[in-house]
C-alpha cells in the first residue's frame, strides 16, 4: 500500500540520495514539486512529488543533464521523461528479481 505523504528522508532513501539534495531539488523545481508541511513544519511529499523527484533524478544523475536542462526537458516533454523513468524503474525491479533467483540457485 502506498503512503499519502513521504518525508524528505524517505524520498532520499527511495532515490538513493541524501536529504540535503532532496531539499535542494524541491527548492529548485517548485513547478514540479509542491511539498506540504506537517504540524512540525517538515516537508511532506505526495506520490506525484516522488514521481517528479524520480524524473529529476533520471535526467540529472543518469542522463547527466544540468538542472536547467532537466527543467526545460520536463516542461517540453514531461510525458516522455515520465515514460522513460517508469521503464528504468521496471528494469531495476526485474534485475533485482533476477539477482534474487540467481542467489537462490547458488545456495
Amino acid at each position: 500500500m502506498r503512503k499519502l505523504y513521504y518525508s524528505a528522508g524517505e524520498v532520499a532513501d527511495i532515490l538513493g540520495e541524501n536529504v540535503t539534495l532532496v531539499r535542494f531539488w524541491a527548492n529548485t523545481f517548485p513547478e514540479f514539486i509542491r511539498p506540504q508541511r506537517n504540524a512540525k513544519g517538515n516537508r511532506m511529499f505526495s506520490e506525484e512529488d516522488v514521481d517528479a523527484f524520480r524524473r529529476i533524478h533520471y535526467l540529472v544523475r543518469v542522463r547527466k543533464m544540468t538542472l536547467e536542462g532537466a527543467a526545460r526537458r520536463m516542461k517540453e516533454d514531461g510525458r516522455k521523461v515520465a515514460s522513460e523513468t517508469k521503464v528504468l524503474e521496471s528494469l531495476k525491479t526485474i534485475l533485482a528479481r533476477l539477482e534474487d533467483v540467481r542467489n537462490a540457485m547458488d545456495r
